[in-house]
């Protein structure tokens, strides 16, 4: 049988040990062979490679681990390169948070200009990797997981030659919504699907083949993600909407509420990976940690497994990826990168034409889009200028006495991971 090893870079998440699971329970139809865990703080690989360790033998079946801090000994003989890095870490992601809202402009990790700091602390780093798989492993995919995933795929795919697909989890909310609220199995629910990675809708429902009744889509809309955007709004569009759609949908009352809560989500989070590490830590353990299940991002390893299946063993199998334009969506660039289902196999990644995009949020796509666009580019250059565009540029914030002064104490504030833009 031939190898397949998996290369994990920043296997010191916390969200590691779900994608371990899956490659144990998929191992008949993805028979991996190695797994290489890198990370650039040993402490954390190290408490998760000794767990997942643990946690195979509990599970019944144990796929080799190598560790490393190097880069290049990671992705030199790996197949598939999952990516799930975050620079700066989630002190870096409470400051994204909490500058935004003193200029009444929401704070979040991949919306807004919070996610800009992230794109503009990970996207060089991310092209580094791009450029040593390009010359060490030109035939291996990366499979990306960090965050923001559609600026970090748009990045690599304009900037190197790598092989890239963006992945989130997000695409298979209105699958899972419309299961639970008819009680449908998830195999029979099929719908079109558009956007950009968290800025997408969900539209033309159908099960065992028919349309989604008013009635039926009603149900669903009265219940999906739990009101995060209003009921009214879902059914007025017709769409399933993302749940980042709050920020654009109910944007001053939920920067009311975070400046009210006082808490970011990523100082939540800083707290909870205490207690999830404590438990990866803790020698006895060997099942997944309850306090994992509060961290977010379910269904973290099901669209890397579908994808890694697509791919390894030419399946042909629709998924919902990040890949770029090319002429999918007509009110957008080709070279752009946005969220559709697409065709993956061993060949590539091919987005499935679209036909009947509904109008009504093509100017808020086309929005944002024009501002990501202008934020890989600021990001790979160290501009300022163009990110003060991409600010400018940008629905939720727009007006100068906004984008200028949070520009700056921003960048002052992330100085030490953006060298790009200090270096001029």
């Amino acid at each position: 049988m031939k190898d397949l090893i998996i290369a994990v870079i920043g296997a010191g998440s916390s969200y590691t040990p779900e994608i371990v699971e899956g490659f144990v329970q998929q191992r008949e139809i993805i028979p991996v062979t190695k797994l290489i865990f890198m990370d650039i703080n040993s402490d954390r690989l190290e408490t998760i490679a000794s767990f997942c360790r643990r946690f195979m033998r509990h599970l019944g079946h144990e796929i080799p681990i190598q560790t490393t801090t190097e880069l290049s000994a990671a992705v030199s003989g790996a197949n598939f390169i999952v990516t799930e890095i975050r620079v700066g870490g989630n002190q870096q992601r409470v400051l994204d948070e909490k500058i935004p809202l003193k200029y009444g402009v929401i704070g979040q990790e991949t919306t807004g200009p919070g996610g800009m700091f992230k794109a503009f602390r990970t996207i060089p780093v991310m092209l580094n990797l791009a450029h040593e798989v390009e010359k060490l492993n030109p035939d291996a995919w990366i499979i990306n997981y960090t965050n923001p995933t559609g600026l970090v795929t748009e990045a690599i795919c304009k900037y190197s030659n790598a092989k890239i697909v963006g992945l989130c989890s997000g695409g298979y909310f209105p699958r899972d919504a419309v299961s639970k609220y008819l009680g449908v199995p998830k195999g029979e629910i099929f719908y079109d699907y558009f956007g950009l990675n968290h800025l997408n809708f969900a539209y033309n429902f159908t099960i065992h083949g028919r349309p989604l009744t008013d009635a039926e889509f009603d149900m669903v809309a009265d219940h999906v993600h739990g009101g995060l955007v209003e009921k009214e709004i879902i059914k007025n569009m017709r769409l399933i909407p993302s749940p980042y759609l709050q920020y654009y949908y109910h944007h001053d009352r939920l920067v009311r509420e975070y400046k009210e809560k006082g808490i970011t989500r990523g100082e939540y989070v800083q707290a909870l990976e205490k207690e999830v590490f404590a438990a990866y830590a803790d020698p006895a353990e060997e099942t997944k940690p309850e306090a994992l299940k509060k961290r977010g991002g379910g269904g973290y390893s099901e669209i890397a497994l579908d994808v890694i299946d697509a791919i390894h063993n030419n399946r042909s199998r629709p998924l919902i990826v990040n890949t770029s334009n090319q002429g999918t969506l007509r009110f957008l660039p080709n070279d752009a990168a946005i969220e559709v289902q697409c065709l993956v196999n061993a060949s590539g990644i091919s987005p499935i034409q679209l036909h009947d995009t509904p109008a009504g949020v093509w100017g808020l796509v086309a929005a944002v889009k024009n501002y990501e666009q202008l934020a890989v580019e600021a990001a790979v250059k160290g501009d300022r200028n163009l990110a003060l565009q991409a600010l400018y540029a940008h629905p939720l914030v727009g007006q100068s006495e906004i984008a200028n002064p949070l520009l700056d104490e921003m960048l002052e504030a992330n100085q030490r991971f953006i060298p790009q833009f200090y270096s001029h």
